[in-house]
């Protein structure tokens, strides 16, 4: 998976990690609130790994058992895998899979605060997994999928590294409408989960495709407007950064990190959620699939 716009993404994503942003600030609590993880859950984890970018949270519908392999597609800051790991429990392993060095180094210092050796960090990209195949009990993501501009690549890949019988239990965007045109086309929009995400129709469709049944993609009514509260908590160093939403995504790839113009991943919700009502166009979703 390599092209401008998932530089760009990765560059972006870079940037968060990089940046001084974590689960002490106040609006990073709430949106992590907002979309189903409990102040207990929060509090046990270090704060580095939440950065405020989830849509759901899938450990608390994956139905983890003790001893299974579970696998999070583009685990960030750890977040999800940190909890995964605590209910597969020693015997299990929790594996997180993400393309950015700079995410995978705030999730293992944060396995290794926690005392998590069943947690490991693999560098890849979720249409190309660097796992075998049938050896993965669950695969969770958390606003991930949406991200990736080959999706069926991706359900391919999580059918091949199943075993027969494994589970998916995926927090996503999906779209419910057509985008108005300026944010189709917006690279912040894009970044921000919902440019590059797909319809109901087409999410169930795909992971048809790619040989799973029981699918279920299921709207969680969750306000998606809820990521405007992490704006201005991202301890960079630029003041307010210029807009971006009206960017073609064929655009010449900007530089990015602290002191860049490009608005971060916050930044650009922020700007979306203050000319759009999100939630009228997009929703997050629980997805459902299995490996027979």
């Amino acid at each position: 998976m390599s092209s401008p716009i998932v530089d760009h993404v990765r560059d972006r994503y870079a940037a968060v990690a990089a940046s001084s942003l974590t689960g002490e600030a106040a609006g990073v609590r709430a949106v992590a609130e907002a979309f189903g993880y409990s102040a207990e859950e929060l509090s046990r984890l270090p704060a580095e790994a939440n950065m405020g970018l989830s849509c759901g949270n899938p450990t608390a519908f994956a139905s983890l058992r003790p001893g299974e392999v579970v696998v999070d597609l583009g685990c960030g800051g750890g977040l999800d895998v940190l909890l995964a790991a605590e209910k597969v429990g020693p015997t299990g392993k929790a594996i997180g899979i993400d393309m950015t060095p700079e995410m995978l180094d705030r999730a293992r210092e944060g396995a290794r605060r926690m005392g998590a050796a069943n947690a490991e960090f693999r560098l890849g990209t979720i249409d190309r997994l660097p796992l075998d195949a049938e050896s993965v009990d669950c695969i969770i993501s958390n606003c991930v999928v949406n991200l990736a501009p080959d999706k069926g690549a991706v359900f391919r890949e999580m059918f091949r590294v199943l075993k027969p019988g494994g589970r998916v239990a995926i927090s996503d965007i999906a779209l419910l409408r057509e985008l108005p045109a300026d944010m189709a086309e917006s690279v912040s929009a894009y970044v921000g989960c919902i440019a590059g995400a797909i319809t109901i129709d087409d999410y169930e469709a795909g992971l048809r495709a790619a040989g799973f049944s029981s699918i279920q993609v299921v709207p969680t009514g969750t306000d998606l407007n809820a990521y405007a509260q992490v704006e201005g908590q991202a301890g960079c160093c630029s003041p307010a950064m210029p807009s971006e939403a009206s960017s073609p995504l064929s655009l010449s790839i900007a530089p990015t990190g602290c002191c860049s113009t490009t608005p971060t991943v916050h930044e650009g919700l922020a700007e979306l959620v203050a000319r759009y009502d999100i939630n009228e166009y997009a929703a997050s979703v629980q997805v459902y699939a299995g490996r027979g």
